[in-house]
This record gives C-alpha cells, sequence and structure tokens, in this order.
C-alpha cells in the first residue's frame, strides 16, 4: 500500500483523465485542480478540501471522501459507485447531472444542493441534511434516508420508491407528482396522524 500524502496542497494542477489507483490523501488542499474525465478507484481522501476544483465526468468506484468539504466545485455527469462520503459537506456545488451507485453518504450536508434529475439508488443516507435541497425529477430509490433533515426539500415527481421516508414530514416538502410504493404510503399516513382500520 502506498504511503499517504498528507498536509499536501494542489493548485491549478491538470489531473485530466488521471488514474487514482489506491491513492490516499490526509489533510490535503485541492484549488483549482482539474480531475475532469479522472478514475479513482480504492482510493482514500480523509478531511481534504477541494475548492473550485471540476470533477467533471470523473469516476469514482469503492474510494472514500470523508468528512471532505466541497466548495463551488462542478460535478457535472459524475458517477460514484460504492463510494463514502460520510461526513462531507457540499457547498455551493454544481452537482448536475450526478449518479451515485450504493455506498455511504450518511451525515453528508447538502443544503440547498440541485439535484434536479440526480440519481441515488441503494446508497446509505443516514441523518443526511437535504435542507431546502432540490431533487425534483430526481430518482432516490433504495435509499437510506432514516434521520434525514428534508425541511423544504423540493420532492415534486420524484422517484422515492424503496426509500426509507420515515424521518419526512409530507407538510414540509413539496411532493407533488412524487411517486412512492404501498409500502411507503403507510408509513407517510401514519406521520400524518393517521390510523389504518
Amino acid at each position: 500500500m502506498p504511503e499517504p500524502t498528507e498536509g499536501a496542497t494542489f493548485r491549478h494542477d491538470d489531473w485530466y483523465a488521471e488514474e487514482l489507483i489506491d491513492r490516499h490523501f490526509v489533510g490535503c488542499e485541492f484549488f483549482d485542480v482539474d480531475l475532469t474525465e479522472a478514475l479513482s478507484r480504492g482510493a482514500t481522501f480523509t478531511g481534504c478540501t477541494f475548492g473550485t476544483t471540476t470533477f467533471n465526468a470523473s469516476r469514482h468506484v469503492d474510494s472514500a471522501f470523508t468528512r471532505c468539504v466541497f466548495r463551488r466545485c462542478s460535478f457535472f455527469d459524475a458517477q460514484f459507485t460504492g463510494c463514502k462520503l460520510v461526513g462531507s459537506v457540499f457547498d455551493q456545488c454544481d452537482l448536475r447531472p450526478l449518479t451515485v451507485d450504493g455506498g455511504d453518504w450518511s451525515f453528508a450536508t447538502l443544503t440547498g444542493a440541485d439535484l434536479r434529475g440526480a440519481r441515488f439508488t441503494g446508497v446509505r443516507m443516514r441523518e443526511v441534511d437535504l435542507t431546502g435541497a432540490d431533487l425534483s425529477g430526481a430518482t432516490v430509490s433504495g435509499v437510506d434516508l432514516s434521520g434525514g433533515q428534508l425541511l423544504r426539500a423540493d420532492l415534486s415527481g420524484a422517484d422515492l420508491r424503496g426509500s426509507d421516508l420515515t424521518a419526512l414530514d409530507p407538510t414540509e416538502v413539496r411532493r407533488a407528482g412524487a411517486l412512492i410504493d404501498a409500502e411507503q404510503a403507510v408509513v407517510l399516513v401514519q406521520t400524518l396522524g393517521f390510523r389504518l382500520g
């Protein structure tokens, strides 16, 4: 296993189509780094900061970005498969279109994020902060949203089937046309205080 890179600062670096295989970064800073079409596999970024970094069309497989901060970064057409983003913060990032399949995004902060049309499938997102996020037309299926903050989120036209909606107060979100399954309907009816006879 290669030695981790610790405390380094990268500025204006061109990592276009770079392959980051089993690389490890701890407490590093990335500013204006171009990671367009880059591939990370088995890479770990712990407590790193990314500022105006470009992740467009990048692919991330079984990688971890734990307790990282992303500020004004672009994720156009980025894909995360089986990745861990526990406790990471996204601030004023361009996240469309984004595809996330599996992995763990628990405790991530996506406050006010524009996630229209994004795809989250089979992801663990316990206690995620989606306050004020726009998930209209998004696919959020088979996702564990238990304990999540969804106040003022826009779920209009979203496909929510198979996701844990126990933390969702349907009176506090936009929900017109959102798609749910029968089991979720029972949960939401009970949330509203109804009893099923």
